[in-house]
C-alpha cells in the first residue's frame, strides 16, 4: 500500500509500472518518497514561517498545508516530465529549468527551518538590536524635549543668579554700615552716627528687596520645576507608547536579517541539505540508465504517435479523394441539358419577380 502511494507521488504511470520488474518499481517508489518528504518538510517550514507572521496556529497549519500541496505538485510535475533520451546533454538541458526551480524551492523551504534551528541565537541578536533601538528611541525622543528643558534650566539659573547678585549687594551694604560703625571706613568715626544710620537704612531696604526677590523667584522657580516635571512625564509617556513597537520587533523579516548576521557556514550547509533533497529525484532520473519503464513508456508514446500520424494521413487522403470526386461530379453535371434548362427557367422566374417588385415600388414613389 505504501509502495503504491509513493509510486503515485512519483508521477509515474502505475498501470505501465505494474508490468515492470520489482526493481524498477522500487526505483520510482524511492523517487516518490523523496517527493513526498520534501513536500512534508515544506509544510513544516512554511507553517513555522507563517506562525511567526500571523501568530496563529490554525492559520499557520492551513496556509502551510496549501503550500505543502503546492510544492508536492511542483515536484511531482518536475519528476514526471523528465524523459530519458539517448543523449545526456539533451536530458540535462531538458532538466535545467526544473533544476533552477528546485533551487528556488530549496531556498524557500530551508530558510524558515534555519530560523527555527537557530532560534536561540536569533533571539540573542534581536535582544541586542532591541536594546540598541530602545536607547536610540529614548535619545531621539529626548532630543525633542531637550531644547524646552534647556530653556527652563536657563531661566531657573537666571532667577537664582538674580538672588545671588542681590545677596552679594546686601552683604556689601552690610559690611559698609558695620565698618562705618567700627570707624574702619567711611567717615572713620567710631559709633552710630547719622552716616551709619543712612547706610543701615540703605542696607535694610536692600535686605527687604532681597526677601521679596527670594519669595518671587522661588515661586517662579517652582512653576518652572513643574513645567520640567510635566516635560519629564511627557517624555516617559512617549517612551512607554513607542516601546511596544520595539518589543514587537521580532517578525519574519527581522529574524531573517538577524540570521544574516550569524556565521554563514551552518546556514549554507542546511541549504545544501535541502537542495540535495529537492534535486535528488531529478538527478536520479538523469543519471539512471534507461529502464524497463522508460522503454515501455517510449514504446507506448511511439505507438500513440504513429497511430495519430496514421489517422491524420487517412483524413488528409479522404479529403483529397472527396475533392477529386466532387470535381468530377460537378464537371459531369455541367454537360446535362436537363439541368441547364431547369436552371434557366428558374432564373427567368426570378428576374420576372424582381422586375415586378421594382415596378410596384417605383409606382408608389410617383
Amino acid at each position: 500500500m505504501l509502495k503504491k502511494f509513493f509510486i503515485l507521488c512519483s508521477g509515474a504511470d502505475h498501470v505501465l509500472l505494474d508490468s515492470c520488474a520489482p526493481g524498477e518499481q522500487n526505483k520510482y517508489a524511492g523517487i516518490g518518497a523523496t517527493v513526498f518528504f520534501t513536500a512534508l518538510m515544506a509544510f513544516i517550514a512554511s507553517g513555522y514561517a507563517l506562525y511567526t507572521v500571523f501568530d496563529s496556529i490554525p492559520m499557520a497549519i492551513g496556509f502551510g498545508f496549501v503550500w505543502g500541496l503546492l510544492i508536492f505538485n511542483l515536484d511531482r510535475f518536475i519528476v514526471s516530465t523528465i524523459k530519458k533520451r539517448d543523449n545526456f546533454l539533451d536530458e540535462f538541458l531538458q532538466a535545467l529549468p526544473r533544476l533552477i526551480l528546485a533551487v528556488i524551492i530549496a531556498v524557500v523551504i530551508s530558510k524558515p527551518l534555519e530560523l527555527k534551528i537557530f532560534e536561540k541565537e536569533i533571539d540573542r541578536v534581536l535582544l541586542e538590536q532591541k536594546n540598541d533601538l530602545t536607547l536610540a528611541n529614548q535619545n531621539q525622543i529626548a532630543d525633542q524635549f531637550t531644547p524646552a528643558v534647556a530653556a527652563l534650566d536657563t531661566e531657573i539659573e537666571n532667577l537664582k543668579s538674580e538672588v545671588v547678585t542681590k545677596e552679594t549687594e546686601v552683604n556689601a551694604l552690610y559690611d559698609i554700615y558695620i565698618t562705618e560703625a567700627e570707624g574702619t571706613s567711611g567717615t572713620g568715626k567710631l559709633g552710630k552716627g547719622p552716616v551709619y544710620k543712612e547706610k543701615r537704612e540703605k542696607h535694610d531696604a536692600a535686605l527687604a528687596e532681597l526677601q521679596q526677590l527670594k519669595q518671587t523667584n522661588s515661586e517662579k522657580i517652582a512653576a518652572l520645576e513643574l513645567e520640567k516635571a510635566s516635560l519629564a512625564s511627557d517624555y516617559e509617556t512617549r517612551v512607554s507608547e513607542t516601546q511596544p513597537i520595539i518589543d514587537n520587533f521580532d517578525g519574519l523579516m527581522a529574524r531573517i536579517d538577524a540570521l544574516e548576521t550569524l556565521p554563514w557556514l551552518p546556514s549554507f550547509f542546511i541549504f545544501l541539505l535541502f537542495l540535495a533533497i529537492e534535486t535528488t529525484p531529478i538527478f536520479a532520473k538523469l543519471i539512471s540508465p534507461k529502464g524497463e519503464y522508460d522503454l515501455k513508456l517510449a514504446d507506448a508514446e511511439g505507438e500513440l504517435k504513429s497511430w495519430t500520424t496514421q489517422k491524420a494521413n487517412q483524413r488528409k487522403n479522404l479529403i483529397d479523394a472527396d475533392n477529386v470526386i466532387n470535381d468530377k461530379v460537378y464537371g459531369d453535371l455541367t454537360e446535362e441539358d436537363e439541368l441547364y434548362n431547369y436552371k434557366k427557367k428558374m432564373a427567368r422566374d426570378l428576374m420576372q419577380k424582381q422586375q415586378d417588385a421594382f415596378y410596384k415600388r417605383q409606382s408608389k414613389l410617383l
